[in-house]
């Protein structure tokens, strides 16, 4: 039988002969690599190397993105309401917050946590991730290395929130087919159950495109039945609202986009925004208040719209004064030579109304577009009519029935007590508004000594009024207008 060979075994110095050959070859090869490419290359190509040699593992893991390009990701919205019902005590690390007006203490999913969860035996783990700002490495080419992607060159990316479900790969079909659906319909329960009205203000990134939002409860206790206003008028505004909700078919026949659009317009003081939190109160809309002040340009207007959800309501308070808003030719109208803006707007009108009436008012359905003014006669032509501004209601001074309203909220008073008359007839020659009436009827307790004081009050501002007085056709008539306080649709 022949003798069996072995391999010569390699000696200690042929091997140390090869190791320093081989690290030789990879000093030039690093060497070469650093001198030859950029550092933004250099980073790109290493990214994609420790992709491609990652080792493979069966979990499958899907992200649920904040955004969805530039609107609002609604599963990000689910899953984030959903995970609130699934937190558990042995969470190492939870979210605690609590408003003033809280009566409780709300714990909420914290980011980099997992949170455990099974459907149908299949176990999944979530996970809630943010990434602050980062500097943009791109270098003005075009390109940014870093990430692998397009670039207009410097400053910094926005933050970035997203939620992470992972799960074994063979389950693929029964998350995404019924897992994912059964999350949406749970979150449209728990949203029904309670419904929290939020005040979010758009901002954009100190001028720049981007923008964000900042949200809290809004808590205005104001409502329909609290309004001081004529009740004919606050029936009409209510029945406009109902036919509005219930005419989604109706508008996607006719092919308008389903919104509706508002302009408030009076003195100061007559309660344009207690009507639009009590619109908000009575459609659970969240309210999006936008500052034209703080828009950077066109870019980032289109941007900040688009961060409005559904059933909501964009709020542009002050039209005439915020902002000198050029017109459709970038002219500013002479009219507002008196306004002094922060800044100068980046942004024309023609941007304005393209997100009103244009094509992209399209993106996004059951909106209330609000627009209040002080001076609806400097307001231009092209954002009055139908389809941008549908219903013009005209806050007026106090009337009666406003103050029957106010007597009954604050004092708990109605038609009966001796003084009534005495202001009827003083608040039909005055112009007072709800806010200054309002003020007088809180400070005090004692019922009498208010009514008293208000008739102290309303005495002073006649004579006020008579001794300032200039040009009584005109004023009589101004005031005759405010009484009319008629809802023009």
């Amino acid at each position: 039988m022949a003798a069996r060979t072995f391999p010569e075994m390699p000696t200690p110095s042929s091997l140390l002969s090869a190791y320093a050959s081989m690290s030789t070859s990879i000093m030039l090869f690093r060497t070469m690599f650093n001198q030859l490419f950029p550092p933004q290359l250099r980073r790109y190509v290493l990214d994609n190397v420790r992709l491609y040699w990652k080792p493979k593992t069966s979990k499958l893991t899907l992200v649920f993105d904040e955004k969805d390009g530039m609107t609002s990701n609604h599963m990000f919205d689910a899953a984030e309401a959903f995970l609130c019902t699934r937190i558990n005590p042995n969470s190492d690390r939870l979210r605690i917050t609590k408003s003033v007006k809280d009566t409780h203490i709300n714990i909420k999913f914290a980011e980099s946590e997992e949170i455990g969860d099974s459907f149908e035996g299949v176990p999944v783990t979530w996970r809630y991730v943010r990434q602050q700002p980062q500097k943009r490495t791109g270098d003005g080419d075009g390109f940014d290395y870093a990430n692998g992607k397009p670039s207009s060159g410097g400053g910094f990316s926005p933050e970035r929130k997203f939620i992470e479900l992972k799960f074994d790969k063979k389950y693929k079909e029964i998350i995404i087919s019924s897992y994912l659906p059964w999350i949406i319909k749970r979150s449209q329960e728990l949203e029904n159950q309670k419904k929290v009205v939020k005040l979010h203000n758009l901002q954009s990134y100190g001028g720049g495109p981007g923008g964000y939002k900042e949200s809290v409860n809004l808590d205005h206790p104001s409502t329909f039945d609290t309004l001081a206003m004529d009740p004919k008028m606050k029936q009409a505004i209510i029945d406009d609202l109902n036919l509005f909700l219930k005419r989604k078919d109706f508008y996607k026949k006719v092919g308008k986009a389903w919104k509706r659009g508002y302009l408030l317009y009076g003195p100061p003081g007559t309660g344009k925004s207690s009507l639009i939190a009590a619109i908000a109160n009575y459609l659970k809309f969240d309210i999006f208040d936008l500052q034209l002040s703080n828009v950077g340009g066109d870019s980032s207007l289109k941007k900040l719209m688009l961060r409005t959800s559904n059933r909501s309501i964009l709020v542009i308070e002050d039209i005439d004064c915020s902002i000198q808003l050029p017109d459709r030719k970038g002219i500013v109208p002479a009219k507002l030579s008196e306004v002094k803006p922060g800044r100068d707007p980046m942004f024309s009108l023609s941007g304005l109304l393209n997100f009103i009436d244009g094509l992209w008012s399209c993106c996004g359905d059951e909106r209330i577009i609000i627009f209040t003014t002080n001076h609806k006669e400097r307001l231009d032509p092209a954002l009055l009519r139908p389809g941008r501004m549908d219903v013009h209601i005209h806050m007026s001074y106090l009337t009666v029935d406003g103050f029957e309203t106010l007597a009954a909220n604050y004092l708990n008073i109605y038609d009966h007590h001796w003084r009534f008359r005495e202001i009827k007839e003083l608040i039909k020659c005055r112009k007072v508004t709800p806010a200054e009436v309002a003020e007088e009827l809180m400070k005090s307790e004692d019922v009498e000594v208010v009514l008293g004081g208000l008739v102290k009050f309303l005495k002073r501002k006649k004579v006020e009024d008579d001794e300032g007085k200039d040009g009584v056709d005109d004023e009589d008539d101004e005031v005759h207008e405010s009484k009319k306080a008629k809802l023009i649709s």
